[in-house]
């Protein structure tokens, strides 16, 4: 274990500096090294390692969703209003239709397997995305206008949603009957998980502000909100009674805190930058080991078609969630190409429905990978490479005020 955590930790860094010494987004040679270490090449990564893969990338997703709480502003998410609510279903809605339409004709799939297949490409990466929307409210690029608070939320949100379509459709698959309730999960779960949020968030305010008396250090604090985005985590799998986003409670929570005591926020947010370094290793690189290479030798020209084609539909969606909007045109195309980067949740999901023993099982898990390797190293580097240009810079950065 001591040994596969030193090689992990060696090849992000160096493959990471290597891409930012070449202008490439630092996650394009994290993913590629955990590739090259993981089980599909060189196999330098123990099994009990890997076994804990998806809890360790789960931890590194949660620092970063603390990061995004403590510096969202909920003025300027408020003052976005209804473009952001569009982005958390809208693009994603798009890129399943596109998926539908078109992977019947491309791998010859089903209408349904084509609908489960689009589930699990739909979803944008919030590790990939929610960092460089995070370093976008810090610079001040496009935080006037609500650009990075409105795709950090909707990208956040998105995640849930796709992953209830894929729980439908794989449902459906199998021979269950999907009722009513499956559609109503999506607003339950944000409605109680914005209300576990708000909580949270108080509670931890109140409590950090009364032990200003007794002097709690900031360690301390940053490990109760550790506990406490942990255990909302812990509950949107532990109990199924209540549909919950645990996702979107931890953002909640830490936006907040930022409300109600903007210092306090500040303190925690500059703890958990620090914390961001290492977890980006981890999360990228552990994406990359996840990889099935294997699956993509047979994948040909049709699957990156079918990708690329895909991402059309999505870029459409993004457009009409800012039609009506002030904001320019480069705004809105830095918009639709922040919204493709994918890599957790495809990771996470790619390979269930092979898994379940679905006959499109082994075409999904193939995309999935794809997705990965295309969209994730191409949608850092055209955010990287485009905010400064087509986004206003505020004449004083909000960020963390």
């Amino acid at each position: 274990m001591f040994l596969s955590l030193a090689v992990l930790l060696l090849a992000g860094l160096l493959s990471g500096w290597v891409c930012r010494r070449v202008h490439l987004p630092a996650l394009f040679g994290m993913i590629l090294s955990g590739v090259l270490i993981g089980p599909s090449a060189l196999n330098l990564l123990s099994g009990s390692l890997l076994s804990v893969s998806s809890d360790l990338r789960r931890i590194a997703l949660i620092i970063i969703l603390i990061r995004a709480g403590l510096k969202l502003d909920l003025k300027d998410l408020k003052k976005v209003g209804r473009p952001a609510v569009l982005m958390c279903f809208l693009p994603a809605c798009c890129e399943v239709l596109g998926m539908v339409i078109l992977a019947p004709l491309l791998l010859g799939l089903s209408r349904l397997e084509s609908a489960i297949l689009g589930a699990v490409i739909a979803a944008v990466s919030p590790a990939v995305v929610v960092p460089r929307m995070i370093r976008l409210i810090d610079e001040g690029y496009g935080s006037d206008d609500g650009i990075p608070q409105m795709i950090l939320a909707g990208a956040s949100v998105d995640d849930v949603f796709v992953i209830v379509l894929f729980t439908a459709f794989t449902g459906l698959a199998l021979g269950e009957d999907v009722s009513l309730m499956h559609l109503l999960n999506v607003p339950v779960s944000l409605v109680t998980g914005i209300l576990a949020g708000i909580l949270c968030g108080l509670g931890l305010t109140w409590l950090f502000d009364r032990s200003g008396r007794t002097h709690m250090q900031e360690p301390v604090k940053v490990m109760c909100m550790c506990a406490v985005c942990f255990l909302l985590n812990w509950l949107e799998n532990a109990q199924q009674a209540v549909p919950f986003a645990g996702l979107i409670a931890i953002i909640v929570c830490g936006a907040v805190m930022k409300q109600k005591n903007g210092q306090l926020a500040k303190e925690l947010s500059g703890v958990f930058d620090r914390m961001w370094v290492p977890a980006e290793v981890f999360l990228f690189v552990l994406v990359g080991a996840s990889v099935a290479v294997g699956s993509v030798k047979d994948a040909g020209a049709s699957a990156v078609l079918l990708i690329l084609l895909a991402l059309v539909f999505r870029m459409a969606g993004v457009f009409l969630c800012t039609l009506g909007t002030r904001l320019s045109l480069k705004e809105r195309l830095f918009c639709i190409l922040a919204y493709t980067p994918k890599a957790t949740v495809q990771a996470a999901i790619g390979g269930l429905p092979l898994a379940m023993g679905l006959s499109c099982g082994s075409t999904v898990l193939t995309v999935s990978v794809i997705a990965i390797l295309l969209t994730a190293p191409l949608g850092a580097f055209a955010i990287d490479a485009t905010y400064r240009k087509w986004l206003r810079k505020s004449v004083a950065p909000e960020s963390i005020v």
